[in-house]
């Protein structure tokens, strides 16, 4: 009974631990994000890995998302003679929720993973310990260009999700499904508004704040070599994905209550 109370105990500890250490990296990269020297370049590579880098797998995955949501759709809105309305049902959907939270879920599997893992090397190569030693502080050269990128990359990439979606909808449901075009387009011109959009918006940029500084996380304070690293990644993925999550809801909450 005695190891069984220490161990949740131990276990409480290091929870708060964690939150305390990442609260700190988030806190001291807000601070860093004004203070000079910007590293234009840096900022660059780290937009193209995530968002360049994840152009594919959203658009394949937005593409075939619109689509089967727009197949589903229709199959229930046809027990009601309501075809008409596929067209908003996918269009709301994909600016509300679908695609902030996919896309936020498809970067933290391929560009989140890759940073945890990236800083955790750094990490245990000593690395970014070398930084220190060259009076390179570490969060401004290494976190603060990847926050930016996941801040501005996400909310685009979440843009392109909901422009393939609404052609993957608009094929099965126009071409394959013979719902008229007039009225598939023009239900989403009425019930589609500019707050749906701008509330998908916010939700992709918090996702992508959550992401990047996750995996900025867990690889900075990476340790034990290359199981480390490997622990690191996996955690990465796993935390983000379930923050996402978590604020979706309380995010969509306070958006739309």
């Amino acid at each position: 009974m005695k190891r069984l109370i220490e161990a949740i105990g131990q276990r409480v500890i290091d929870l708060i631990e964690g939150i305390g250490r990442a609260a700190m990296l988030l806190g001291q990269t807000l601070a860093w994000l004004p203070r000079p020297p910007y590293r234009v370049r840096i900022l660059f590579q780290a937009m193209e890995f995530v968002g360049v880098g994840s152009l594919f797998i959203v658009l394949l995955t937005g593409l075939f998302t619109g689509a089967v949501f727009a197949l589903q759709g229709a199959g229930a809105f046809r027990l009601f003679n309501a075809e008409s309305l596929v067209g908003s049902t996918v269009a709301i959907s994909l600016a509300r929720e679908l695609s902030p939270v996919l896309t936020g879920l498809m970067v933290t599997g391929r560009a989140g993973s890759g940073i945890a893992t990236e800083l955790g090397t750094m990490r245990v190569t000593e690395q970014i310990d070398a930084l220190y030693t060259m009076a390179v502080n570490p969060i401004q050269y290494l976190v603060v260009p990847r926050f930016i990128a996941g801040l501005i990359m996400v909310p685009v990439l979440s843009v392109l999700f909901t422009l393939v979606g609404m052609g993957g909808a608009y094929f099965v449901g126009v071409v394959l499904l013979n719902i008229d075009e007039g009225i598939f387009l023009s239900k989403i011109y009425w019930f589609v508004d500019p707050p749906d959009l701008t509330s998908g918006l916010i939700k992709a940029c918090v996702f992508g704040g959550i992401l990047t500084m996750v995996g900025c996380y867990k690889g900075f304070y990476a340790s034990g070599g290359a199981r480390g690293v490997g622990l690191a990644t996996t955690q990465s993925v796993v935390v983000s994905s379930v923050l996402i999550l978590v604020a979706d809801y309380f995010l969509t909450a306070m958006m739309f209550e």
